[in-house]
């Protein structure tokens, strides 16, 4: 997709603390003193009213104007209404946020009291991602999850009474445990849930998790034994596409379904490659460069930081964020694996305009490559990862990348 030039900004914002660590994530959170959420909210305001100044000085643009905003975690419903309160009173005074800005909070069910949905309500909250994994109480239990079934569906009933009707709810198949008979329960279970929105994710085998280390060294704590077969996982993500597209939930991205109009607006600016600032721990971003570029110019020069992941070091401002510029190359590269992702492909023509003739027409090498292997399709102007891409993506954009840089560009 051919990136726009934009002067709205997407806000990532960080919130790493968690009530139990779930077994499988390789996340930047855990479980902290309450009493360190003050504090760490006060730094990320700190950082917050610094990322003009950053930026400046680094030669990137930072938009005034935002659109989306996106708490992730962690588990942002775990901050006091007081915190909430001074953290968008700090964004407000920082940035201009849109009178239709779509702010999503992240969810645990169950952890998300009366005080605090009402804080986020105040705010201009307009959407909520609970983080479900599994409908079937024991799955659950045996990743670490706190919430039961019912809980999951009280919390719904709740959000809706409030007001927000801008639902996604997270599965993840692959869990301990899980079979293709309780898989399809918990797909009819959010299905019935009538949301807008669902992500279906394939359980990732990551050294960073205690699941992940348990899978990788054969041992059995976590439930890591009963852990389903990679073809068991794949054969549940798929069941999960045919019936979410039954049920009007059409799937936009790998591990993302939608109904009309409800495509989630801050991620897919990731996807699009368009501009968003990440605060707080371990958070990511993504600006292009303030000089306007000429007809002779490379593509807009892009500029990605990321924050620390150690708590510490980040409370006390002792570690500054990683910042690289990217080169033409390098964010051609990011343009392939990135709009892979979305169902609606890659556009030749565009990435031509934004790279150039030679950049596209040696990557088109790798694209014919994977499409013998039926791993992606190309249909005139787009390419597409097919199901079966979809399945394999992660080994597709690794062997893509390495054979596109292999070229010499």
């Amino acid at each position: 997709m051919e990136v726009p030039i934009s002067d709205e900004l997407g806000l990532y914002i960080s919130i790493p603390f968690c009530r139990s660590k779930c077994t499988y994530c390789n996340f930047a959170s855990g479980v902290f003193p309450a009493h360190e959420h003050t504090r760490y909210i006060q730094t990320l305001i700190t950082e917050m009213h610094c990322a003009r100044i950053w930026s400046d000085k680094l030669g990137a643009s930072l938009p005034a104007k935002v659109d989306t905003i996106y708490f992730g975690g962690g588990t942002p419903s775990l901050l006091e209404p007081d915190l909430i309160e001074r953290l968008f009173a700090a964004i407000r005074s920082q940035f201009s946020v849109d009178s239709d800005c779509e702010i999503t909070i992240e969810c645990a069910p169950g952890q998300l009291s009366d005080a605090t949905l009402g804080a986020f309500i105040s705010a201009g909250v307009n959407r909520v991602s609970l983080g479900v994994q599994s409908f079937i109480d024991q799955e659950a239990r045996h990743s670490g999850r706190l919430h039961t079934r019912a809980i999951v569906l009280e919390d719904l009933a709740r959000l809706r009474s409030a007001g927000i009707v801008n639902l996604n709810l997270d599965l993840i198949a692959g869990l301990p445990g899980q079979t293709f008979a309780s898989w399809q329960e918990s797909v009819s279970t959010l299905i019935d849930a009538n949301v807008s929105h669902a992500s279906i994710y394939m359980l990732e085998v990551d050294e960073e998790s205690r699941l992940g280390r348990e899978l990788l060294s054969g041992g059995a704590r976590y439930h890591a034994d009963v852990v389903p077969s990679d073809d068991s996982i794949a054969r549940m993500y798929e069941f999960a596409i045919d019936a979410l597209a039954t049920a009007g939930l059409a799937q936009y991205e790998i591990s993302n379904f939608t109904r009309p109009g409800h495509e989630s607006r801050h991620n897919l600016r990731y996807w699009q490659r368009r501009p968003y600032l990440g605060l707080g721990l371990d958070a990511s971003s993504m600006l292009r460069s303030s000089a306007m570029p000429s007809e002779t110019d490379e593509p807009r020069f892009v500029l990605r930081s990321t924050t620390t992941d150690d708590l510490n070091a980040y409370l006390e401002a002792s570690q500054p964020p990683e910042t690289a510029w990217l080169s033409a190359d390098r964010q051609h590269e990011e343009a392939w694996f990135l709009g892979l992702r979305l169902n609606q492909g890659v556009s030749l023509s565009a990435l031509r305009r934004e790279f150039g003739d030679d950049r596209v027409a040696r990557a088109i090498e790798t694209v014919d490559e994977q499409a013998a292997r039926g791993l992606l399709a190309l249909d005139r102007d787009i390419v597409r990862l097919t199901t079966q891409g979809r399945l394999l993506s992660n080994d597709v954009f690794q062997e893509f990348l390495e054979t596109v840089r292999a070229t010499g560009f």
